[in-house]
């Protein structure tokens, strides 16, 4: 029989038998967990599959049909003897050769003649060693051949072993095989069995810990599927690796001119960087220096891309063009989604881009709740703007050239953010530059470096040409920390200062209206200012009945409303659907895939806004889609509302717009007053215009005398707050406001509060 001996290491376990000291076996038991052990642990496992056996769990007791069977064959003698031993081996393991039989008889003769010094009955034995018998022959009999040979056959058992499964994994040993036990819970429970470690020896090794949870054979066979899944997906493996930023001084405008050649000496790799500049050294100095790094990029024959701000959208064409199927899985999407990358001409090229494409989206597939139908979104995205920057990045490419790709401003949103990221792992060097620290970037990858200065310089525009480039004095840049430092949370504005806004309605008294109505959005209740941004609380009421019936007051407090940035609309309707809208012919193209078709609105012939400032524009086109997204009118995506909203809001009055113009978020708000003195109610499109203008930003007034419903059914829900100020009126004819006199009448704030003058 072989001999038991103690392992030095993990390697001996793979050392043929001619090459050991002497006729040696292991049987080991491994109860702790690092590195070396995972790769032990799956070199052993695959060691087992190919000459082995792999028992997950319990080997499990032999079946009724298992035992008829036995009977059958070996009929019902048992005699604790190694000659009958063997003989029953020779018909019922017939494939062993004589040496693996005696040695197995020999064993097995050792194993029960030690159960009998413990006390077993003759009946205990036959019991034990029928079981024996049926685990050789179902579960050990593909190794019975191989016992004792050159390449040791190998046992791996995870779990807690039992008495006789131990016993009968003695025989295996003392036969001529290796056997590990993965013990996860540790040695007590074995220990109880084999308290002198006589069967098995312990595997020390440094560093252990114990194993990590959830930690299984069935985990590493998903983990290994998992892989060669990825391989798959990955595809052929590309002849270079990426080197990132490993090769950086730290001057990184001095790194980017440095030639692919001059970074690395190793042909295995491509050497590129991925870089943030955040903020900048020197203002004086800063715009000068970037026009002179494209300059001498072009000179040394290495192309520069630059994008400024957010890269555009995907166009509709870009979308169709990717073909793709449906998907269950994130694996089925990278492998689906992959073939769209045929455009990259270069072979080499082309793998690293789908490795980069599979390595992305699989990480972000691993996100929690990854969602499959966005992930998809994301993927086509990447592909449009893949194939819409290749000529530009990889047109004509030499093996050996490094693009270099800018992005100017830092990434504005997720997809951005991962293009940039996918680029970084192509043969490109991509630079973030934010100049300016008050702008976000949602760029996050562990390959990323960054360099952080304090200064910061608003710029629009990476300068690439001579007439771009813009430099200040000192001067002028110690009036621009001056105006930071002054306008900064002290509650000073600068005029127009913020580009966006969003309106908070407030729920006032009756009382309050005229109190806030000529206030500065910057004194009303709940204003605040963040970044580029300011929320402005803004009035919408609907005022029902006259205050005291006194019609001569209630035209007199109407009067004192109208502010030289109020418009007055006398009657409704005021806009009505037939009238004549340049814009409502358009309207359905300027509607596509769920959003606000911006770009083509803005050059359409049609387009009536081009005449207010670029900032006013932006704003106005999205408080439309938002105005669309929320629902509010009434027919929304049912009927078609959603282009009567379009035309509409592309069709205001030249008074209105002009008001518009000069709204500063931070001070008086445009008002716009609506009369409905008789039973004619509003239309749809001053529905409309009512409540685009509120998301504007313009305080909202009805005035309705009779308090008949004359907007409310145009809404989906209930925008306006109405305040029930006295007796209903009926047949009131509006004035002429202009003829109407203050004197000896009582103010509109007094007569909310009820005194006189």
């Amino acid at each position: 029989m072989f001999e038991q001996a103690e392992a030095a290491g993990t390697g001996d376990f793979f050392v043929p038998l001619s090459s050991r000291r002497r006729r040696e076996v292991y049987f080991c038991r491994v109860n702790g967990y690092n590195g070396a052990i995972a790769r032990f642990i799956s070199d052993y496992y695959d060691a087992a599959l190919k000459n082995g056996v792999v028992v997950e769990g319990k080997i499990g007791n032999p079946t009724p049909e298992n035992l008829e069977y036995y009977d059958e064959i070996m009929g019902p003698a048992f005699r604790l003897s190694v000659d009958f031993i063997g003989a029953a081996l020779t018909k019922w393991l017939p494939r062993m050769n004589r040496t693996q039989r005696e040695n197995t008889a020999n064993s097995i003769f050792t194993v029960l003649s030690g159960l009998k010094a413990s006390g077993k009955n003759e009946n205990m034995l036959k019991n034990a060693y029928v079981k024996f018998m049926c685990w050789l022959y179902y579960k050990f009999e593909r190794i019975a051949n191989a016992l004792g040979g050159e390449n040791l056959p190998k046992i791996l058992y995870e779990g807690t072993v039992s008495t006789y499964e131990l016993l009968l994994l003695s025989v295996l040993s003392q036969a001529g095989c290796d056997i590990v036990l993965l013990q996860y819970q540790g040695d007590a429970e074995y220990l109880k069995l084999d308290p002198g470690s006589k069967y098995s020896k312990p595997l020390h090794l440094d560093g252990a810990s114990p194993f990590p949870a959830g930690f299984t054979l069935s985990r590493l066979r998903e983990q290994r599927r998992a892989a060669q899944e990825r391989e798959r997906l990955f595809g052929p493996p590309p002849a270079k690796r990426s080197c990132t930023n490993a090769w950086l001084s730290g001057d990184i405008f001095a790194d980017l001119r440095k030639a692919p050649g001059e970074r690395g000496g190793d042909g295995g790799f491509f050497y590129n960087c991925f870089v943030r500049i955040n903020g900048v050294e020197d203002r004086l100095t800063y715009q000068n220096e970037l026009y002179r790094l494209r300059a001498d990029l072009l000179r040394r024959g290495r192309k520069i891309v630059v994008v400024n701000g957010e890269i555009p959208a995907p166009s509709p064409e870009e979308i169709n063009a990717v073909r793709r199927q449906s998907c269950q899985t994130v694996s089925q999407l990278v492998a689906d989604l992959s073939g769209n990358l045929r455009f990259a001409a270069d072979q080499e090229l082309r793998r690293l881009m789908r490795r980069a494409f599979a390595e992305l989206l699989l990480e972000e597939g691993d996100k929690a709740g990854a969602n499959l139908n966005r992930l998809t979104g994301k993927a086509v995205t990447l592909l449009c703007w893949a194939g819409r920057f290749y000529p530009r990045l990889f047109g004509n490419r030499n093996g050996g050239d490094i693009v270099c790709f800018v992005h100017f401003g830092g990434c504005k949103t997720d997809n951005e953010a991962l293009f940039c990221r996918f680029l970084a792992r192509l043969p490109v060097d991509v630079l973030i530059l934010k100049p300016d620290l008050g702008q976000s970037c949602r760029l996050s990858d562990g390959l990323l470096y960054e360099r952080n200065f304090p200064e910061s310089l608003p710029a629009a525009a990476f300068p690439e040409e001579t007439e771009a480039v813009q430099t200040g004095t000192s001067a002028y840049h110690a009036e621009r920390d001056l105006d930071s430092l002054m306008y900064r949370d002290s509650g000073l504005y600068r005029d127009r200062q913020y580009e966006k806004a969003n309106i908070l309605l407030l729920r006032t008294m009756y009382e309050e209206i005229p109190i806030l109505w000529d206030q500065e959005l910057k004194y009303r209740p709940n204003f605040s200012a963040e970044a580029n941004s300011v929320t402005m609380p803004v009035l919408f009421s609907k005022i029902s009945g006259v205050k005291d019936g006194d019609a001569a007051a209630y035209w007199g407090g109407i009067k004192r409303l109208l502010t030289e940035d109020t418009v007055l609309i006398p009657s409704v309707p005021h806009r009505r659907p037939e009238a004549t809208n340049p814009v409502k012919a358009f309207a359905p193209g300027f509607w596509k895939n769920g959003r606000l078709q911006k770009n083509i609105i803005r050059s359409h012939k049609a387009y009536p806004y081009a005449l207010l400032r670029e900032p006013m524009q932006n704003y106005l086109l999205d408080k439309m889609q938002l105005l669309i997204e929320q629902r509010l009118i009434r027919g929304t995506f049912e009927n078609g509302t959603e282009y009567a909203i379009i035309s509409v809001a592309l069709n205001l009055e030249k008074n209105i717009l002009r008001l518009i113009q000069k709204f500063d978020f931070t001070k008086k708000n445009p008002k716009l007053i609506y009369i409905a003195a008789g039973e004619a109610a509003l239309s749809l499109e001053d529905a409309i215009q009512a409540a685009f203008l509120s998301l504007v930003g313009f305080d909202i007034l009805l005035f309705v005398p009779t308090g008949y419903q004359c907007v409310e059914r145009y809404y989906t829900k209930n925008v306006m707050e109405e305040h029930q100020a006295g007796e209903y009126k009926y047949d009131l004819s509006v004035p002429d406001f202009s003829a109407i006199s203050f004197r000896g009448k009582p103010t509109w704030r007094s007569m909310f509060f009820r005194r006189g003058v």
